[in-house]
């Protein structure tokens, strides 16, 4: 399973978003810092869901980052969140 699988299943898992898109920009990082040669270090998510209601901008991504975990996180070098309610 690639990680794009990976941070989908994830973060569907965590908060059955009502949109959910996933982009690997690690090609336009290619050669910059973090960039590790796997393809897959550099990533963006845009996610709308009903439990990011309640929450502060802060406390979404924190929520974001516990729902992917150490594992996930490990592997990634840069992480841009674009994250609402409905």
């Amino acid at each position: 399973m690639g990680l794009e699988a990976e941070i989908r299943g994830a973060l569907e898992s965590a908060f059955s978003p009502t949109e959910l898109k996933v982009e690997n920009e690690s090609h336009r990082h290619a050669g910059h810092a973090g960039d590790d040669g796997s393809g897959e270090s550099h990533w963006r998510v845009r996610m709308v869901a009903d439990a990011f209601s309640p929450m502060s901008r802060i406390e979404r991504h924190r929520a974001v980052h516990a729902a992917l975990g150490p594992a996930i996180m490990g592997r990634i070098h840069a992480l841009a969140l674009d994250l609402g309610a409905p």
